[in-house]
């Protein structure tokens, strides 16, 4: 009976290890990165739009250039990546 208690210890720990505590330094990583988000940052949303921040608000929204004419206001909560600087859009 312990022994079953043990090895169902031991299988709760290793997905922890591998499942739970990997998402949570990702979602750390990515709530630390938008944050620090400001002009001129690529990013993606949600919905799989790309764009440039174009001016970002007070509180949690910023303007997002998607095309020459075409301005968004975005959550900062949608955005999925943030993209490095040297990355080029196809």
């Amino acid at each position: 009976m312990s022994g079953t208690l043990i090895w169902f210890g031991a299988i709760m720990v290793v997905m922890w290890v591998l499942m739970i505590r990997p998402q949570q330094k990702k979602q750390k990583e990515l709530a630390a990165k938008i944050a620090g988000l400001k002009t001129g940052d690529k990013v993606v949303t949600i919905g799989g739009i790309h764009g440039v921040i174009s001016n970002v608000k007070d509180g949690s929204t910023f303007i997002l250039k998607v095309d020459d004419n075409v301005k968004l206001t975005v959550d900062k909560s949608a955005v999925t990546i943030v993209l490095p600087k040297e990355v080029k859009e196809a």
